[in-house]
């Protein structure tokens, strides 16, 4: 009732202004595999009026009656131009080509990437293309999208190969991570040397840094959404590849030709293999799998249905006295349907859930333990047209979170009893709009809020701690009960302004409320850290950002230079108290203190889109910081993830038909660490004294890689390469852990042992499509 309430007023709108619009709509998709184009161009020529399509391929855009040149193009696409008489309602499906990149004579190539657009109004976002990333060389020669995009301005490597990401200076954390729309909590497998992203199953990645949308929410630092490939429906194909210790395989296909398609995407290491090759090893376990499935289908014209899932695991074990396993797990139903020219709608009913199991046996324990955080989310999206100078997007969406703080169970022989936390329930729900404006040629308005709320329910004890984290008193609640209620207003505004054809700047507000939350003390992201919710004591985190950019295509869009800057402020950020115990703690919020944040810094980038030699250089000079009482006098401190200085050179190189050469060079300073200031002796034992929080530093960090690919074949029905890597060239030992000891021959001195994880890494993997 209120949708079509607001719709009435629109077109109530509409007539008071007095001008008549029709309406040119449909949808893009690939002619060679039939899939729906994200993103993809549709610009009225000699005029300011375009749009894109959404992630479902659907545009729309409203003009006066009159005769257009319509221009449809996408990344990857051979542009189609359409002369179109708008007389009435028009509705037009295109089917864009591969673009045919062939070298010339002059050895020009024409590669366009993907990049930030100079137009609009959205600020703060990086795109990759999976085309981008394949020849971009990195550890083990995996083909990985999180890896790379932090090659990218803003976003920094948790730590050595991991995949945790710290962005604009934000914890991993603070990162929403959502893959068809699904939550995953724990984006890494090996502890994060592999991306839970099969590239092969990838069909686009965009990351958010500032300026989200108002239909993302629930995070303070970034929003990475990954959309899965929907699977070819005009032909049968298999892919794959084959390297030194993990191969994939992808099958899609039509179900009904042009209606209907499937795709399913497996992937496995064997390092498991090898271990059984030595007599010593053969017990022990080391490997992960996943799998990608997709299925869509066209109900009609105006409806089609999506199903896809993802399921992936870690298995490590020392023969029968210690294993341990994680892994995430998801499924989205999303059902789309267009009501007319003007309004789209999207539903969705989504399923994650992420646990970890350790077990140990020694002697007569045999003990596990068992987190798990399981989410439930229903939403809709709409999309609607109003006329060619506004498009609305406004929605809802619901989350039912069930977490399983930590369990322990053992057996009727062990020493140690079974200890079970209460499950943590609670609701977390959004309303939101938001709307682009362009009031002329040279301006872009998007103004946008969230309106957020959440519900801790009960269904277990909840505690009142004092100052200290000691236990006040215990409160039993029934699982129907709401024991607090949060609300938070979040509102967004981003403005660009066109100075030139090729030039416009920018600047974005944007505030963010997070109501789940990492409690780690390590620098990234790791299987066995805990998550927690926002609970009576635990309060939502708030983050405001305020952002300035200025954005250039030069040389005819030859190179592409931009420059952003940002200050963010946050609170109720979340940090352990001096020699807290996490692991397994009951009453979790005893070990937290609670405070202020801030980050701020400027990122460059300067890339090279087009010719033989593609590539870009980013730079990041940023700050962050905390101030919690009770940590480091109560003054202002490093936050872990601070670093000055962060750069990353990428180039690859098109030798020829069949080569294809690429390199990065990656550089930033250590993270912020503490090492102790002293030590002394208790019963015969050293136990060091720590003074000021992440007041030290670890060794500077860089690393050169180079890699190659070679095209053994390719023609319509069948592709293969080998594609080789060389991980750190010229064998840094970078640091990853630094601990301390008494030296042996004089205890009262103290040395330091710095462990390095590679020094040289080469690879090689056999890809094959046909």
């Amino acid at each position: 009732m209120k949708t079509l309430l607001l719709l009435s007023l629109f077109s109530s709108a509409q007539k008071a202004i007095g001008q008549k619009n029709y309406t040119i709509s449909g949808s893009i998709k690939s002619k060679n595999n039939g899939e729906y184009i994200i993103g993809a161009s549709i610009k009225v020529l000699n005029s300011d009026y375009g749009t894109t399509s959404n992630e479902y391929g659907f545009y729309s855009i409203s003009l006066v009656p009159d005769t257009y040149q319509i221009v449809y193009n996408a990344l990857g696409k051979t542009a189609d131009t359409l002369t179109i008489s708008l007389v009435s309602n028009i509705e037009k499906n295109i089917s864009l080509l591969e673009a045919n990149y062939e070298l010339a004579s002059v050895t020009v190539t024409s590669s366009k990437s993907s990049g930030r657009s100079v137009a609009g109004s959205q600020m703060g976002i990086e795109k990759l293309s999976v085309q981008e990333a394949k020849n971009i060389p990195v550890i083990f020669g995996e083909k990985d999208l999180l890896k790379t995009i932090q090659l990218l301005p803003g976003i920094k490597t948790a730590g050595e190969g991991n995949s945790g990401i710290f962005v604009r200076g934000g914890s991993t954390d603070q990162n929403q991570i959502i893959l068809d729309e699904a939550n995953i909590y724990n984006a890494g497998h090996l502890f994060g040397f592999f991306s839970t992203f099969n590239s092969d199953a990838i069909k686009d990645i965009a990351v958010y840094k500032g300026g989200m949308p108002a239909q993302y929410g629930g995070r303070l630092s970034s929003v990475l959404d990954v959309r899965m490939n929907e699977g070819n429906n005009q032909n049968t194909s298999v892919s794959g590849s084959l390297g030194l210790i993990s191969a994939k395989l992808n099958v899609e296909g039509p179900i009904q030709k042009n209606k209907s398609s499937f795709l399913i995407t497996g992937r496995r290491t064997y390092a498991d293999v090898f271990l059984k090759m030595d007599e010593k090893y053969k017990d022990n376990k080391l490997y992960f799998y996943d799998l990608n499935a997709k299925l869509n289908y066209e109900l009609g014209k105006k409806d089609k249905l999506y199903l896809s899932g993802y399921f992936g695991k870690d298995l490590l074990g020392f023969n029968d006295q210690f294993t341990t396993n994680w892994g995430n797990g998801t499924g989205s139903l999303r059902w789309n349907h267009i009501f007319n020219s003007r309004l789209f709608l999207n539903t969705s009913a989504i399923f994650s859930n992420y646990n970890y199991e350790f077990k140990v046996k020694n002697g007569t324990n045999d003990i596990r333990i068992f987190s798990q955080i399981r989410d439930w989310n229903l939403k809709q999206d709409y999309q609607y047209s109003i006329n060619n100078k506004n498009n609305l997007r406004f929605g809802w969406s619901g989350i039912y979170h069930i977490i399983r703080p930590g369990e322990i169970t053992s057996n009727a022989t062990s020493s140690i009893n079974d200890k079970i936390q209460d499950k943590r329930y609670s609701f977390e729900n959004a309303l939101y709009a938001s709307n682009v404006f362009k009031p002329n040629k040279n301006l872009n308005i998007t103004l946008g809020a969230r309106l957020s709320g959440f519900n801790v329910m009960g269904g277990g004890n909840f505690f009142n701690i004092d100052e200290k984290g000691n236990i006040k008193d215990t409160i039993k609640y029934a699982k129907e009960e709401i024991v607090k209620t949060y609300c938070n207003l979040e509102p967004r505004v981003s403005i660009g302004y066109m100075l030139d054809a090729n030039t416009s700047v920018k600047a974005a507000y944007t505030r963010n409320a997070q109501y789940m939350h990492q409690i780690t003390n390590s620098n990234g992201s790791n299987p066995l850290d805990k998550w927690a919710s926002t609970s009576n004591i635990i309060k939502p985190q708030i983050s405001n950002q305020f952002s300035l950019g200025y954005y250039s295509n030069i040389l005819l869009n030859t190179y592409e230079f931009t420059a952003e800057a940002y200050y963010k402020e946050m609170e109720n950020v979340l940090d352990y108290r001096n020699g807290a115990d996490l692991f397994l703690n009951e009453t979790i919020e005893a070990q937290l203190l609670f405070g202020k944040g801030r980050a701020y810094g400027i990122e460059f980038m300067l890339k090279k889109k087009t010719g033989t030699l593609t590539g870009w250089i980013s730079y990041t000079l940023s700050k962050s910081e905390r101030k919690i009482n009770g940590i480091n006098n109560n003054e202002w401190y490093n936050a872990t993830q601070d670093r000055t200085h962060d750069i990353s050179i990428v180039g690859i190189y098109q030798l020829s038909k069949k080569w294809t050469l690429s390199g990065n060079f990656v550089f930033y300073t250590g993270s912020a660490v503490t090492f102790p200031t002293g030590k002394y002796q208790v019963n015969g034992q050293t136990v060091y004294y720590y003074n000021s929080r992440n007041a030290d530093r670890m060794p500077t960090y860089h690393r050169l890689d180079f890699g190659a690919t070679w095209q053994l074949k390719k023609t319509k029905k069948w592709s293969k390469e080998l594609v080789f890597s060389l991980y750190n060239v010229y064998g840094r030992e970078n640091a990853f852990t630094i601990n301390f000891r008494d030296n042996k021959d004089n205890p009262n001195l103290t040395e330091t042992v710095q462990t390095s994880l590679f020094r040289w890494v080469p690879s090689i993997s056999y890809n094959f499509k046909f």
